[in-house]
């Protein structure tokens, strides 16, 4: 009882600092860009001054850069906690939601609307959702051996799928025109600038219940991590638990990707980061890294935005900047007690 009610408290404490974390990045983004606007005069706009902010700032804060933090904090979040998921599921600390073959799904199902359905408006999300959710579906089939879940065969599956679904992406895109093209290429790298607020709504609340299932199932998680055996014999329903966590977990990267185009790395790199400042207790580890996706993304997309305004670089490519090299790093370092996290 003791220890649960101090790692509750623990829990609230670390998570209650990176929410007021997350709370100052908000605010910067809000402040900076091609066009600034000073903290203070953002503060009192959102605290419902009418007089604060001129017309054309007000259009600025509360149609361009209010959704696309929204978007980026959910988009992040999910992406963080699908990683962290995936590296319990498997037990190996490399294991990610790009890996697994999710993203190419979800972009394949984007460029073939933009072949062959570009006039409708909703035709892009819908299509990648419904590719993320083909391509879990097919990783699945293909990573079960005897009915059950097998961690290396659903990897090597995950990385094949992915591969050859790049290569249909690359014959696909020979079928859209020139400013199709450009606009695939960039969100083949990660886009966050175009939110919709009633597809906002929807990713707020499927997410906020996907992290809540992996959650939920937080202390298996912990238990699985010693070895299925062990969990079993402690009562750990095992094929239920790595049922749940995989399916939450792709349909978390489904949701981020169908709205954001491909972003990499984050859902590798963010749960080594928590683990490394808190621990890796999964009833710690899932609030913690939900927050730290968000951070991260938004930093990310705050970076990108700023770099080079008025124009704006993919996101995808500063997480990827900053990313490859700790992956690198990752691989190469030498393991100590097997592959788990």
């Amino acid at each position: 009882m003791t220890d649960s009610v101090l790692t509750s408290a623990r829990v609230l404490k670390i998570c209650g600092l990176l929410l007021g974390v997350l709370l100052l990045l908000s605010l910067l983004a809000l402040s900076v860009g091609a066009v600034g606007i000073p903290a203070d005069r953002i503060l009192r706009a959102l605290a419902g001054s009418a007089t604060a902010l001129s017309a054309q700032d007000q259009l600025i804060l509360f149609e361009i850069r209010l959704p696309r933090i929204g978007l980026a904090l959910l988009v992040g979040a999910a992406l963080g906690v699908a990683g962290a998921a995936y590296q319990a599921l498997l037990r190996n600390p490399l294991a990610d939601p790009y890996v697994l073959g999710v993203s190419s799904g979800a972009a394949l199902g984007a460029i073939f609307s933009l072949a062959f359905a570009e006039r409708v408006a909703v035709a892009t999300p819908v299509a990648a959702f419904l590719g993320a959710a083909a391509t879990i579906a097919a990783v699945y089939f293909l990573g079960r051996q005897g009915g059950q879940i097998a961690p290396y065969t659903l990897l090597l599956a995950g990385i094949i799928t992915a591969s050859f679904l790049s290569a249909v992406i690359i014959f696909l895109m020979n079928f859209l025109s020139g400013r199709d093209l450009r606009g695939a290429a960039y969100w083949l790298m990660g886009d966050l600038s175009n939110p919709s607020p009633v597809g906002l709504g929807w990713l707020s609340l499927l997410t906020v219940a996907v992290i809540a299932v992996i959650f939920a199932v937080g202390s298996d998680l912990n238990l699985l991590l010693a070895g299925e055996p062990e969990a079993a014999s402690l009562g750990v329903n095992v094929r239920r638990t790595k049922l749940i966590v995989y399916l939450a977990a792709s349909l978390a990267t489904a949701l981020a990707v169908s709205v954001s185009g491909a972003i990499g790395y984050v859902g590798l790199l963010v749960p080594h980061l928590v683990r490394l400042l808190f621990g890796g207790d999964y009833r710690l580890l899932i609030p913690a890294t939900a927050l730290t996706g968000a951070g991260v993304l938004l930093l990310a997309d705050t970076l990108a935005r700023v770099i080079i305004a008025p124009s704006e670089l993919p996101v995808g490519a500063v997480t990827a900047v900053v990313g490859a090299p700790i992956f690198i790093y990752l691989l190469r370092r030498p393991r100590k007690g097997g592959d788990s996290p």
